[in-house]
């Protein structure tokens, strides 16, 4: 895991005798690197490549300090710090990559975070001043804090909804500043500002015209993938030494020997899953002029990484389309395809015991071993296709924007999409009219209104109309709210449940215009799978490589919001964009069904994986964790985890985050020692006593 630290203090400069600061400190990182001193100082902490951290300077008082890829050049970065000394921020976030930039003019600090949330930053009060990190697990340690059990709540009870998350953690007193914002510090003292635009809440902005969206979709995504490819590559050294290949092993090759050592090839690689993202990056990277696999001046072809789940019967036939698409797509001189096959081993809920602490709790504890196995076979630098979902697709809420813009007739076509979705049937007729009157109810909510009646459903249990099947009907009509209970609500204690109602009534209370419905779910939804691509990078890590989500990248977000909710809306709509923009860089030859979805066969894995593993989950919740913090009661989740192993519908998703959850609170009470060392080092309250008290939730 990699993070920066830094604090600012009230105190005035070093002394004389100590110009730097460094004798002055009594608590510093372990493995810290540091980039400037006190009485602000900063540190890069953990594996950081030399080119992954950039510090620029135009005097002993301004500095900018860029970690992360950025494809900005020298030049540029002097300009976005003279730009962020005249208080102008969006220079700062403006570059190719996926970055976190801090500046240091005189005392002020300013720590941008990105627009996603992929690389957020945490902050608390400490010192007299306040501490900030691109990690809360390091803020925790140094201020020695406690759990916070009603995140955790609100974390099950409503895991998309910032009013209940807040800006909050897992910790007690360490906040996280909001996507899309900055951290400005003073003396100590902080603020929280926002570097994007704002927008009317009257009326729509302005909206490009489709080509001219789809373009810059285009520019942004080839941006992107070009700053990946620009930086100098990196060869693993699994064992620390020289990382030489021990020799011939029968039967195994140098992938298959190198994948057993736990080290990915050098060069670069993608996912090629036969979906329309890992696709596009795919093919975007290898279709680049310049070598995507150059190491010391050899070129190699991108390494495009499939793969293939043999223990899966259920949804065969669409495990083997895709399969056949990601072949077709290897079809293409410039890409090294491999096929990782595995089985039961691989499931999910496989080894769920050999896994790393994460910063936070999320869903990807429970497959992280399943696409380590796939993560192996990579490269040093590997793209994957996170967020393209959700930066792309419209959520069903962009329903209810159509008609506060007056555009009923974009409604048809995705009305009739829906009805066609889940096959004929006798209420199919009935679904454009069922869901156009969702639409409307929620275009004439008031967003105080929607957060009150989600915090009433809690309060009365009513999850009973909850999609548990993954109908795209009822998935639609339950997402056409301001704010919904998530899966794994049901399962909650009563007084877990009121933490959060209250949570969310606050919230309402407190807040009165907000923007577009749809708008806002969009962006929440962004939010939480960019917090959960975070968890996966750290729970699934193979040691010298880099997981690249270029779908997650400022660039293509702002791109991606451009595109208009009238082309969102279209069934395919995601795919006709790729399409477009594989088009636009000269790839046209796409296999038959390119752009499918593959949310059948994740469905079909979660559900075998379940039943392989019903005996040690079960035994999970002998005695949860999740139980003595007062959130669940055990013997509804052992009954809901052999319910669900024997077929019922219950949703899926919601037992991953209770599991996932109580596993993350089990490695965090098991884990030793802390990320600080010194004279002054702090203990580890957090997990102090190994035990997670039962907390008063009212």
């Amino acid at each position: 895991m990699r993070w920066l630290v830094g604090w600012s203090s009230a105190a005035t400069r070093p002394s004389a005798a100590d110009p730097e600061g460094l004798g002055s400190r009594t608590v510093l990182p372990v493995g810290a690197h540091l980039l400037w001193g006190d009485p602000d100082p900063l540190w890069a902490v953990g594996d950081w490549r030399p080119d992954e951290v950039r510090v620029v300077q135009a005097d002993p008082e301004t500095r900018l300090a860029v970690f992360g890829i950025c494809g900005a050049t020298d030049d540029q970065l002097r300009v976005g710090l003279y730009a962020a000394r005249g208080g102008a921020l969006r220079h700062l976030t403006a570059w190719s990559g996926s970055y976190t930039a801090v500046v240091q003019i005189g005392r002020r600090i300013t720590v941008t975070g990105d627009l996603a949330g992929a690389r957020p930053v945490f902050h608390t009060p400490w010192a007299g001043g306040t501490a900030y990190a691109t990690a809360a697990l390091p803020l925790a340690d140094l201020i020695e804090a406690s759990l916070d059990i009603g995140h955790l709540a609100a974390l099950l009870a409503c895991p998309d909804a910032p009013e209940a998350l807040g800006a909050g953690t897992p910790y007690e007193g360490v906040r996280r500043i909001p996507p899309g914002h900055a951290l400005i510090l003073r003396g100590g003292a902080g603020e929280i500002t926002s570097y994007e635009p704002t927008a009317s809440l009257a009326v729509a902005a302005p909206q490009l015209p489709p080509e001219q969206a789809v373009d810059g979709v285009r520019d942004a995504l080839v941006e992107a993938v070009r700053a990946r490819l620009a930086v100098p590559r990196h060869a693993p050294d699994p064992d620390g030494l020289d990382g030489l290949d021990p020799g011939p092993v029968p039967g195994m090759g140098p992938a298959e020997r190198r994948a057993a050592r736990g080290a990915p090839a050098p060069g670069v690689g993608a996912d090629l899953s036969g979906g329309s993202a890992s696709g596009t990056l795919a093919l975007l990277a290898a279709g680049l002029p310049g070598r995507p696999g150059r190491l010391n001046g050899q070129g190699e072809r991108l390494l495009a990484v499939t793969f293939n789940d043999r223990a899966t019967n259920g949804a065969r036939a669409h495990h083997d389309a895709e399969l056949e698409r990601a072949r077709s797509i290897a079809d293409n001189p410039r890409l090294h395809h491999v096929v990782v096959a595995a089985g039961e081993e691989a499931l999910p809920y496989a080894d769920l015991e050999s896994g790393p602490l994460t910063d936070e709790p999320g869903p990807s504890l429970t497959v992280a071993s399943r696409h380590r196995r796939r993560l192996l076979a990579g490269s040093a630098d590997h793209f994957v296709g996170h967020g393209a979902r959700q930066v792309l697709d419209a959520h069903p809420a962009r329903l209810a924007d159509l008609l506060m813009d007056r555009r009923r007739r974009h409604l048809l076509r995705p009305v009739t999409a829906l009805a066609k979705a889940d096959g004929p049937s006798a209420q199919s007729v009935l679904v454009p009219f069922t869901v156009y009157r969702a639409a409307r109810r929620l275009a004439r909510t008031p967003y105080p209104e929607g957060i009150t009646e989600a915090a009433r459903r809690l309060l009365e249990r009513q999850f009973a109309d909850e999609p548990v099947t993954g109908g795209a009907v009822d998935a639609s009509l339950a997402a056409l709210t301001w704010c919904r209970p998530g899966p794994a609500a049901r399962w909650l204690t009563g007084e877990a449940l009121a933490e959060v109602s209250v949570r969310l009534s606050e919230a309402a209370a407190r807040t009165a215009a907000v923007g577009r419905p749809g708008e806002r779910r969009a962006r929440a939804a962004l939010a939480r799978q960019a917090a959960d691509h975070r968890v996966f990078e750290q729970a699934a890590e193979v040691r010298s490589q880099r997981l690249h989500a270029p779908f997650l990248d400022n660039q293509v977000v702002l791109a991606c919001r451009a595109l208009p909710d009238t082309l969102r809306v279209q069934p395919g709509a995601r795919a006709a964009v790729l399409r477009s923009v594989l088009a636009g860089a000269g790839v046209r030859d796409l296999p038959p069904g390119w752009g499918a979805t593959s949310h059948i066969t994740h469905a079909a894995a979660v559900r075998a994986g379940l039943r392989g593993a019903v005996g040690d989950l079960v035994q999970l919740f002998d005695a949860p964790l999740l139980a003595d913090a007062g959130l669940i009661e055990a013997r509804v989740a052992r009954t809901a985890l052999r319910a669900a192993a024997e077929g019922a519908a219950l949703p899926l998703d919601g037992l991953a985050e209770l599991v996932a959850t109580e596993l993350w609170l089990r490695r965090l009470v098991a884990r030793r020692g802390s990320c600080w060392t010194g004279a002054e080092a702090p203990r580890q309250k957090a997990v102090a006593g190994g035990v997670v008290p039962r907390a008063r939730l009212s």
